[in-house]
């Protein structure tokens, strides 16, 4: 197990004086705080003998019904029985990849990935084998040619996990045309799909993506989580598994846990039922879309020639591509000296990829510090190209040493 890279960035971002554009904190505040503290004090008080008890290994039943509501805004068609409450998403990952994952085998993830699935997967020694994204998502093609690999290789393959919409870090969604064939490979070689799903409801053109799940679910896990559209603190998110794996999940998540947070669970289904939750997703979407701009417009007007980036429809974050002999990682603490802070893109690879790369979250700063933040790290970028017009860049040798999420990308 080694440490995240994003949570070693915490201690030194949290200065007041640091604009941090690196964790994907939701902006929380947005919430109506006041009703939903007197919703969560009326809770405890009227049904605080339940609220505050021991709950199943599987989740409260009414909630896990009020969740199949939420998925089925994206084409997911699920049976309460099915789902499993965890503590948040992450748990669902950890649960998941002890179950199917023996030493050795592999996984197989989008190049950039999750931090939090590529740290779970080290955990439990799987061997992760990047698929390359590009501006519409995975790349069949080369989906295809790595499970042709393997399979001549004689390496066995768990699952494929992936993040479709709105994916972390990278910003970019896979396309409805990509998501058919991408299921279709998946089929022909019997992989499992593990489809990571947090900020699906958070898009910010037209009505949500239909998800893989919705489309084939017998061959797709679907995780879920309540940490991006009603507050990240609650810890509660789920995964929508076929009926013989839940058993399964249910029996890993009592030696695990025993149960999860009864009090966050209740708090979750009373929010649902009772306070108008549609409503607060619009909100939250037209705040992020506002952020999102106020990014975009800081990196056209400020960054200097030869970078890159992704145009999220929404999500969180953007993926930054630096010009050739620039460094993400070694640069970073000379950025957080000019106050401003990003996650380099090494984090986001198993094979130690994505020197050149940068994820920059929207999510948490005001617009007006998003702006500031940019014009610093631009100001640092052009230092940077500076000296390496005069000393010369840092050349990245190996497979995934730099990666552009497509080309043509601006």
């Amino acid at each position: 197990m080694v440490p995240s890279e994003i949570r070693a960035l915490f201690a030194m971002v949290a200065r007041p004086e640091v604009v941090s554009l690196a964790g994907g904190a939701p902006y929380v505040s947005a919430l109506p705080l006041d009703a939903v503290g007197t919703m969560i004090g009326e809770l405890v008080a009227g049904k605080g003998a339940e609220v505050l008890q021991y709950g199943s290994a599987q989740g409260d039943e009414t909630l896990r019904e009020l969740i199949c509501e939420v998925m089925a805004l994206e084409g997911v068609q699920g049976s309460a029985d099915d789902v499993v409450v965890t503590v948040g998403a992450q748990q669902a990952l950890d649960l998941i990849t002890k179950i199917f994952v023996d030493p050795g085998d592999v996984v197989l993830a989008e190049a950039p990935s999750y931090v939090g699935a590529l740290g779970t997967f080290a955990a439990y020694q799987a061997d992760v084998v990047h698929v390359p994204l590009d501006e519409g998502g995975l790349i069949p093609s080369a989906l295809r040619e790595t499970l042709d690999r393997l399979r001549r290789e004689g390496r066995r393959v768990k699952f494929l996990y992936t993040v479709p919409t709105f994916q972390n870090p990278a910003g970019v969604t896979l396309t409805t045309a990509r998501r058919a064939q991408i299921l279709e490979i998946c089929a022909e070689h019997d992989v499992l799909i593990v489809e990571d799903n947090p900020y699906g409801l958070l898009g910010f053109e037209g009505e949500p993506m239909r998800a893989l799940r919705a489309d084939d679910p017998d061959r797709v896990i679907y995780l879920g989580s309540f940490s991006k559209t009603i507050a990240s603190g609650l810890r509660v998110g789920w995964v929508l598994a076929p009926h013989a794996v839940r058993a399964k999940l249910v029996l890993a998540a009592e030696s695990a846990i025993l149960c999860p947070s009864n009090f966050s669970q209740l708090a979750v289904r009373e929010y649902l039922l009772t306070q108008p939750w549609r409503e607060q997703i619009k909100a939250f979407r037209e705040m992020y879309r506002e952020r999102r701009d106020a990014m975009l417009d800081a990196l056209d007007q400020l960054m200097p020639d030869g970078c890159t980036w992704t145009r999220p429809a929404g999500g969180f974050f953007v993926w930054v591509t630096l010009p050739e002999g620039l460094d993400a990682k070694a640069m970073a603490p000379r950025a957080i000296a000019d106050r401003v802070a990003y996650v380099p893109g090494t984090g986001f690879y198993a094979d130690g990829g994505g020197r050149r790369n940068m994820r920059l979250s929207y999510c948490f700063p005001e617009p007006h510090r998003i702006r500031e933040g940019v014009r610093r790290l631009a100001a640092v970028v052009e230092k940077e190209i500076r000296l390496r017009d005069t000393f010369g860049g840092v050349e990245h040798d190996g497979p995934g040493g730099v990666h552009t999420p497509g080309p043509g990308i601006v």
